[in-house]
């Protein structure tokens, strides 16, 4: 049982639904201590694996002499490793993720919250980062299931504010990880300057990363939303504002630009070994989590 300060981010069903799921890492991994993820890694394990023959320097405790009995050859017992896997879910805190109807941090913090959830059952260690300002603030430490009403509370706890330095952020995540595992990115990713460098910190060093993209419906497509007229636009985390008429025009190039710079950030995690998923706010998060997810390869 988890309650508490968990059923404010996530329903009770799609809690008992999480149980089942496991975070799924496409690389071979090597933590820092022994723990519950198994990998495909040869090594010095518990579960025997495979025989290789005898080079100078091996180990001589993992020689089977009863081959060697028999045909007075030298084999090495090979056996598989219980590795530790590393899960880090950083969310993108800055002011603009307060936009839309219902707010993108909202649904970031519920969508970190179930990723979070599923590592801490399977006993993975779990990160917990607010990308904000030139930095990240981090809730470390976190494994098993009784940490899950400590990773709601933090989270909880976080708002929406302040601008964002996505590659100075992605640094301080990069710098302060421990082993290796799966880096999320939650955010909008709606950044001037700053993306390629920001996913490269983390995707260069080994991580399997994944960028979650948030949008609100008012961003994709603002005039079935009534978004129209003359307005006033204000940049929450510039302090800048602008006057605008929202015509047709103006729809459509701005349609346009969001659909370049997607497909500019698709293509930047493809170049990178990253993987990318656009999410609607509206989208139903059990559907994201039980389908979605599994389907794009961060859960199984």
């Amino acid at each position: 049982m988890t309650g508490g300060r968990v059923d404010e981010l996530l329903d009770p069903p799609l809690v008992a639904a999480l149980d089942r799921l496991d975070v799924l890492s496409r690389k071979m991994l090597r933590g820092t201590r022994q723990g519950e993820r198994r990998s495909r890694r040869r090594g010095q394990g518990m579960e025997f694996a495979d025989f290789r023959p005898y080079a100078p320097g091996d180990d001589l405790r993992f020689i089977d002499w009863n081959i060697y009995g028999r045909i007075e050859r030298l084999f090495l017992r090979l056996f598989l490793e219980e590795e530790d896997l590393s899960l880090v879910v950083a969310v993108d805190a800055s002011a603009s993720m307060g936009f839309g109807r219902p707010g993108k941090f909202d649904v970031a913090r519920r969508i970190a919250m179930s990723l979070a959830y599923v590592g801490l059952v399977n006993q993975h260690r779990v990160t917990l980062a607010a990308m904000r300002d030139g930095g990240a603030e981090r809730l470390d430490g976190l494994r098993g299931r009784r940490k899950a009403g400590e990773a709601a509370g933090w989270l909880l706890s976080q708002s929406a504010s302040g601008t964002l330095d996505f590659a100075a952020s992605c640094r301080a995540i990069a710098s302060g990880r421990q082993g290796r595992g799966v880096v999320v990115l939650v955010g909008d990713f709606l950044v001037r300057e700053g993306l390629e460098q920001g996913l490269q910190s983390l995707a260069g060093r080994g991580w399997d990363v994944f960028a979650l993209q948030v949008l609100a419906p008012e961003e994709i497509d603002p005039g079935a939303h009534g978004i129209t007229g003359d307005l006033r636009l204000v940049d929450v985390e510039a302090g800048e504002d602008v006057e605008v008429t929202v015509s047709e025009a103006l729809l459509r190039r701005h349609r346009e630009r969001l659909q370049a710079h997607n497909a500019r950030l698709r293509e930047l995690c493809t170049r990178l070994g990253a993987r990318h998923l656009s999410i609607d706010t509206r989208e139903d998060l059990p559907r994201l989590m039980l389908e979605s997810l599994r389907r794009g390869g961060l859960l199984r």
